[in-house]
């Protein structure tokens, strides 16, 4: 089931970017949507599944990947990093239409703010 636009990008990240210019760069955090979304039920698997999904979950990213390229070039931004993190994500920076051109793919499960981490004491 394929997500709507709006729901790949929070409400409060949404006003935020609404504040901004189109084209005033942000950096993000993109999820890619995996192959089974699914999930596994629960149920333990194998290694072989394992290695299964895990190669699986390679071939969803190099596919979102090259989609995600081509949306930075064509709107202006770029990947902050080679190739996805064993979650599926990768940060990218680009324009605020970057970001809701990148919402609009069907190979993007989410896009995060990418936040400044601060220590608590």
């Amino acid at each position: 089931m394929a997500r709507d636009k709006a729901d790949k990008i929070s409400p409060e990240f949404e006003a935020r970017l609404a504040r901004l210019e189109p084209d005033q760069t942000v950096r993000v955090i993109v999820l890619v949507r995996p192959p089974n979304e699914r999930g596994g039920g629960g149920l333990r698997q194998s290694p072989a599944q394992r290695q299964a999904a895990v190669a699986a979950q390679q071939q969803a990213a190099e596919a979102a990947l090259q989609d995600i390229d081509a949306t930075l070039e064509r709107l202006g931004g770029r990947r902050l990093s080679e190739s996805t993190n064993a979650l599926g994500s990768v940060p990218v920076e680009t324009t605020v239409a970057g970001v809701k051109a990148l919402a609009g793919s069907d190979r993007i499960s989410a896009i995060f703010e990418d936040q400044k981490i601060h220590r608590l004491f």
